[in-house]
């Protein structure tokens, strides 16, 4: 599924096929769907996801200045600026690439919603 020239459909995997897993690379583009965008609550929460794996992962926002951003730092997520709409490339590189860009591009994709009642708005 495309939206704009986006492609949200699964991840790619980047240059030589004929690399070992730990040497492949996987990115996905997601466009940031919750409307405040990346402020300190989901940046968070995208963090926490990706320090769950060994693959090293980095962030653009291919709709600001488009610099990479380690994707294991708050502080660096937080200078991506991204407000609702703004496209991402999420980009990993390791054994466990595509996992962690999937689980990644999904939590964007959901708002960072996790279905707690608290993030829905309910009481």
């Amino acid at each position: 599924m495309t939206d704009g020239g986006v492609n949200h459909s699964r991840p790619q995997s980047i240059g030589n096929t004929g690399l070992s897993d730990a040497d492949s690379v996987v990115s996905q583009e997601v466009t940031v769907a919750n409307k405040e965008g990346l402020h300190a609550r989901p940046v968070m929460r995208f963090v926490d996801v990706a320090s769950t794996f060994s693959a090293s992962i980095s962030v653009f926002n291919q709709s600001g200045r488009n610099e990479r951003v380690d994707g294991k730092s708050a502080m660096e997520m937080m200078l991506l600026e991204a407000v609702q709409g703004s496209v991402l490339r999420i980009e990993a590189k390791g054994c466990d690439a595509r996992s962690a860009v999937e689980a990644l591009s999904s939590l964007v994709e959901s708002g960072f919603s996790d279905g707690s009642s608290a993030e829905a708005g309910s009481p």
